[in-house]
């Protein structure tokens, strides 16, 4: 009896040794002394490192209170999360260096210009490191090793650390996402026992959706880099760029049976833009945290997991900006500590090691300060030569919608890329490109490689795996018209201005005050804001099914929106006063109309006007729902739509008053949650004239719950049930996925879902393996993948198969509603601007489908 009770009561031994090391001594090295005058972190937030995990608020009190006490360290506010929590960091250097950081950085960031990089002395140059930290909130041990850092650097004494201050300025970042930490830190915390339960199925360790990896819109920031459309990326990319940093280090954890990774990733998957130095450096530099982690006695690997293919990501972007961007990532305990196949994982473990590989970046960056110094003198120079030899000299970009090609200028611009609007009307490849809607960016410049990031399309891959997606450019992700411009047909005329962020396009109101009716067409990105504006004052708005003329033979297309002025609730006053605001605000010209007679086109009393109502809309969130695709619609209607948006629960669904709605979203995911009672409740309510939107596998749970018609492809077993090694389970598996690719659709202009599109060939992007069966209806596809859809990114051959000819959309009929479902993620991760505007259109126009035309 004696025996049992010692090995049930074992784990719980075992945890409280763990648990009993929390003091400063279990973490930081040996044989340095520290300044009593620092405050430690457990003076200032009430409790040992790894004890609890550290909320956002203590973390910036921590740091601000080191700034205060240490003469080495400044803390700078760089930006606000969307829930208005502070984004900064802390400068960190000798004392001497400090008092004229000014000047060491305008000497630092000449070195990133190859007209002045010649100029200073290396020999005597200080290093730059970004020390990043937690940008997926509940990967929360490095944040709370941040602390620790930040000590050791302010605290710390002896020649090694003086030698370390005078030759290196930190840039420490203790939370590259405040939302998504303070989450996750509420939701173990708040769930931590008095006795640790390390039961990998104690609530503690499984967070409730979306979970803390994400910021408040669910965005997985560390994406974002490249893209720039969240606040935490946009401040972070100004600091980055303000220091143009030599080493930036990213923070991560795994899983929980896995160990310690640390970077060079596969080979094989190294993006061909970043220079082969770069890996040789992090290759050097792995040797570092190899001894240091050795010292501690901690597993870990490199070069079997992960890749930099993906620019955007926060330890690749530095790679193709003249630095070196290193990923750690610790197995995670996923709250205070867990079971795991290499033993008891425990919090102040996983920080321990997050801190360690800190100091051996650190080291190793000293040691190595020449040569990362000379790899990025040596980037900028050698972009020039690459730039002058590139037989294209410039890219040219541009649309009839003004606010779209501005929003693509504007990210570029974010990323010190020089962009000038078009001087002169221009002809490229077929395509026009006016003044006042376009823009030039010349490549011989210091971010060359950037902006071939940026605009490329690539086919053709040494691996067939990727991490993250295989592509991304951005103009087509945009919608926009753009063409590369060779070197015998770029002129230094063809820049105009230097394109200003501040000045965003304006719409006009034409021709006045009118007492008839205004019309604007759909083409605008901004339109259905405009349209939402309208809708929302309770003013009656019709949308055009044929083309008119109006205003001196001014022709509007098919979409195009039209608001009579008598017989409204709001007087003409007041409605002229909403069309000046969609001018000034949403960027859309609106057109006075003085008579409704039209003998080219159809009068505006014509039958095939159909008056459109307000989109009431909720979206189905939690359960088995993919946070990802959510956060990326409320984002959608929230910031940049201002239409309202209920987030509605499926567990709260059954009771949900579902008239309030009459539009509702479901994207990827599962709806298992969703039982017999409220998918009857569903169909009803889709019956009485409610409209599905949906996306991806939502499409497949609609179909067998009898609610759409949305028969998918199956891939044949031929080739993979051929006799294959063991050994390449993963790699043939893996290259089957779509993981991220652009392919171009076929689509009928005359569609309501593709309203405000002026050509029938749009760009989708595809993350997933859903291939519809096309309708057998005449009119039920009305946007389909070519027969050569592929323009950029990676599929296999048998996927390439399956998508050629496949539609993009299938709509449903059922009684008075409308169930439509995309095949692909329309609004991706917030810069897939070009297929918002479809999405949009069914929202808007979903009700008024012709039956003939669906499934």
């Amino acid at each position: 009896m004696l025996k049992l009770l010692f090995f049930l009561l074992f784990p719980s031994v075992c945890l409280t040794s763990a648990f009993a090391q929390h003091a400063l001594n279990y973490y930081l090295p040996k044989g340095v002394q520290y300044d009593p005058g620092i405050p430690e972190p457990k003076e200032v937030i009430g409790h040992d490192v790894g004890e609890w995990h550290v909320t956002h608020d203590k973390l910036v009190h921590y740091m601000k209170t080191l700034a205060e006490a240490s003469n080495r360290m400044i803390w700078q506010e760089y930006g606000r999360t969307y829930e208005h929590r502070e984004l900064g960091t802390l400068t960190i250097t000798a004392s001497d260096n400090l008092r004229q950081l000014d000047r060491i950085k305008e000497q630092h960031k000449k070195r990133c210009d190859p007209k002045q990089s010649s100029q200073g002395d290396i020999a005597t140059a200080p290093i730059v490191i970004y020390l990043g930290y937690s940008i997926h909130g509940n990967e929360a041990s490095g944040s709370n090793a941040a602390m620790l850092a930040a000590y050791h650097l302010a605290a710390g004494q002896g020649d090694s650390m003086d030698n370390l201050l005078k030759n290196a300025v930190i840039i420490l970042d203790p939370s590259f996402n405040p939302d998504g930490l303070t989450r996750f830190a509420t939701w173990v915390n708040s769930r931590k026992s008095y006795h640790v339960s390390a039961d990998p199925f104690n609530a503690e360790q499984n967070e409730f959706w979306p979970r803390g990896r994400t910021n408040h819109y669910w965005f997985d920031i560390n994406r974002d880099w490249l893209p720039s459309q969240l606040p935490e990326s946009q401040g972070r990319l100004k600091v980055f760029h303000d220091w143009k940093p030599n080493l930036l280090t990213d923070h991560h954890e795994m899983g929980t049976n896995s160990t310690f990774f640390f970077q060079p990733g596969i080979p094989s998957r190294n993006n061909p833009l970043t220079p082969e130095n770069n890996y040789r450096l992090t290759a050097k530099l792995g040797e570092y945290h190899a001894r240091a982690l050795d010292k501690i006695g901690s597993l870990y690997y490199t070069q079997e997991s992960f890749d930099d293919y993906y620019l955007g990501k926060a330890s690749a972007y530095p790679d193709v900006n003249g630095g070196v961007g290193i990923l750690f990532e610790q197995a995670s305990p996923r709250g205070h500590a867990q079971e795991s196949t290499n033993g008891m994982l425990t919090f102040p473990f996983a920080i321990r090691n997050h801190f360690t590989v800190t100091l051996s970046t650190l080291q190793g960056a000293l040691d190595l300060r020449r040569d990362f110094l000379q790899h990025q003198r040596d980037f900028y120079t050698s972009a020039i030569r690459a730039a002058s030899s590139d037989p294209i000299q410039g890219i040219i970009f541009g649309s009839q919608d003004k606010m779209k090609a501005f929003h693509l200028a504007e990210l570029v611009e974010r990323h010190q890329i020089e962009i000038f609007n078009l001087s002169k009307t221009v002809q490229f490849k077929g395509e026009s490109f006016q003044p006042g809607e376009s823009y030039v960016i010349p490549l011989e410049q210091p971010q060359y490689r950037l902006i071939k990031a940026m605009f490329e399309k690539r086919t053709s891959f040494q691996d067939s795996l990727f991490y993250d997606v295989s592509t991304w450019t951005l103009p087509l992700a945009f919608g926009l018209n753009y063409a590369d411009i060779t070197t015998r047909a770029f002129s230094r005329n063809l820049l105009g201005e230097k394109f200003d962020p501040t000045q965003m396009p304006k719409g006009k109101v034409i021709g006045g005050k009118s007492s008839y009716a205004y019309a604007f067409e759909w083409h605008g990105y901004y339109a259905p804001r405009a349209l939402y504006r309208l809708l929302d004052q309770e003013l009656r708005a019709k949308v055009a099914n044929e083309v008119f003329y109006q205003a001196q033979g001014k022709r509007f297309a098919l979409g195009s929106i039209v608001v009579p002025v008598q017989n409204q609730k709001t007087d003409p006053d007041g409605i002229h006063h909403l069309m000046q605001q969609i001018a000034d605000e949403d960027g859309i010209d609106v057109y006075a109309l003085e008579t409704g007679l039209d003998y080219k086109g159809v009068s505006l009393g014509s039958p095939s006007f159909s008056s459109l109502r307000k989109p009431k809309v909720a979206l189905l969130v939690e359960g088995g729902v993919t946070a990802y695709d959510a956060g990326e619609v409320w984002h959608l209607f929230d910031q940049r739509f201002d239409i309202d948006l209920t987030l509605l629960p499926i567990r709260v669904f059954a009771k949900a008053d579902l008239q309030r709605y009459n539009t509702l979203i479901m994207v990827n995911g599962n709806y298992h949650e969703l039982n017999a009672t409220a998918r009857v409740k569903l169909k009803d309510w889709v019956q009485n004239g409610g409209v599905i939107v949906a996306s991806k596998s939502a499409l497949s749970w609609l179909n067998s719950n009898g609610m759409g018609n949305f028969e998918t492809k199956k891939r044949s077993n031929k080739r993979s049930s051929r006799q294959r090694r063991y050994a390449d389970i993963a790699e043939f598996r893996g290259a089957q996925r779509v993981g991220g690719s652009i392919f171009q659709v076929r689509a009928d202009l005359t569609h309501p879902l593709v309203y405000g599109y002026d050509k029938n060939l749009i760009y989708l992007f595809k993350n997933g393996d859903l291939f519809l069966e096309s309708s057998s209806k005449s009119y039920g596809n009305p946007i389909t993948y070519t027969e050569n859809p592929l323009v950029s990114g990676y599929i296999s051959e048998e996927n390439l198969e399956l998508i050629k000819g496949s539609p993009a959309v299938g709509i449903s009929a059922l009684g008075r509603g409308r169930v439509i479902g995309f095949a692909d993620n329309l609004n991706f991760r917030a810069f897939w601007y070009g297929t918002n505007k479809m999405f949009l259109n069914a929202v808007f126009f979903g009700n008024i489908m012709h039956e003939a035309a669906v499934r």
